[in-house]
């Protein structure tokens, strides 16, 4: 039987999530009959991994180190075989600002946005006038919608691209779209069921995700069957173009006019009590220790 390692916990900013994921994909592996061991990267070496007798790794690391091609690059190094995308798909879809500069160079749709960094004068109310009246700030290689802020003016939009450098030197300043979220999970190259998610609060941030019990959500998704289709092969399109495999999420949003916009990709999702992509594999017929085990049957 091959001795899996679950990579979990790390460094980053998302570690907390990281933690509940791991450990609900451990739990997972072994009600399957699995020899799974937990290994909190931030306590032991990935470099140890071999010396430790592993021959897979699942990566359930989120944000930096583990998401963005670091431990990627590792284990390609250990030629450990792991669960999600390469580095390159890892690092790209990691980055929102390159995530959407693939996207529009293979003709994807994507809110229009603005790249800020610190060494630069910026133009607050040139930036409103470009965008539109709500915009929203996003770090560029954070996950969780950590250091996201919605904003309605140039002092407000000020002061949220300086919280969010406190996060990442590149930031993202985006046109907002009115109307409602979607997101898709792809597992191996299919397209689960389509979930809408409705917030109570302003936007779908970090406390609506992992917090609030006020979140609806939605699978049927409400699209209709056409439209649902659209939206999967728009996900699917948006992954490959960042050259992203195995398994992740696509989160889109709908205008006024019926267009679909990209917002992001995810390489390695929540796996949590609260997250989409077993939401969205239950709803197809997967229970959640089947889709570990799918996705653990991806690793190279």
């Amino acid at each position: 039987m091959e001795k899996i390692a679950v990579l979990y916990g790390g460094n980053s900013a998302e570690r907390e999530i990281s933690l509940k994921s791991g450990r609900a994909v451990y739990q997972a592996l072994i009600n399957s009959q699995h020899d799974a061991e937990l290994i909190d990267t931030r306590e032991t070496s990935p470099l140890l991994l071999k010396q430790m007798g592993f021959q897979k790794a699942f990566i359930a690391l989120h944000g930096r180190g583990g998401e963005d091609g670091v431990i990627q690059g590792v284990l390609e190094y250990l030629a450990l075989p792991y669960t999600g995308s390469r580095v390159l798909g890892s690092a790209l879809a990691m980055d929102k600002i390159r995530s959407k500069q693939v996207w529009l160079s293979c003709g994807l749709p994507t809110a229009q946005y603005v790249r800020v960094t610190p060494n630069q004068k910026i133009d607050y109310a040139q930036i409103f006038t470009r965008l539109g009246d709500i915009l929203f700030v996003k770090p560029a290689r954070e996950g969780s919608s950590i250091g996201m802020s919605r904003v309605d003016s140039p002092d407000q939009l000020e002061s949220a691209v300086a919280n969010a450098f406190e996060f990442d030197q590149d930031v993202l300043i985006e046109q907002f779209i009115n109307g409602p979220e979607y997101t898709v999970s792809i597992l191996d190259g299919q397209a689960l069921p389509v979930i809408s998610m409705q917030p109570e609060r302003v936007f779908y941030d970090y406390e609506a995700k992992y917090l609030s019990n006020s979140t609806q959500y939605h699978c049927p998704c409400g699209l209709s069957a056409e439209d649902e289709k659209q939206v999967q092969e728009l996900a699917l399109q948006a992954y490959s173009a960042l050259d992203a495999s195995g398994w992740g999420r696509v989160d889109l949003m709908r205008a006024e006019d019926g267009t679909f916009y990209l917002l992001e990709a995810n390489t390695i999702p929540g796996m949590t009590e609260k997250s989409l992509v077993p939401m969205a594999a239950k709803a197809a017929g997967i229970s959640f220790e089947q889709l570990v085990s799918r996705i653990l049957a991806t690793a190279k």
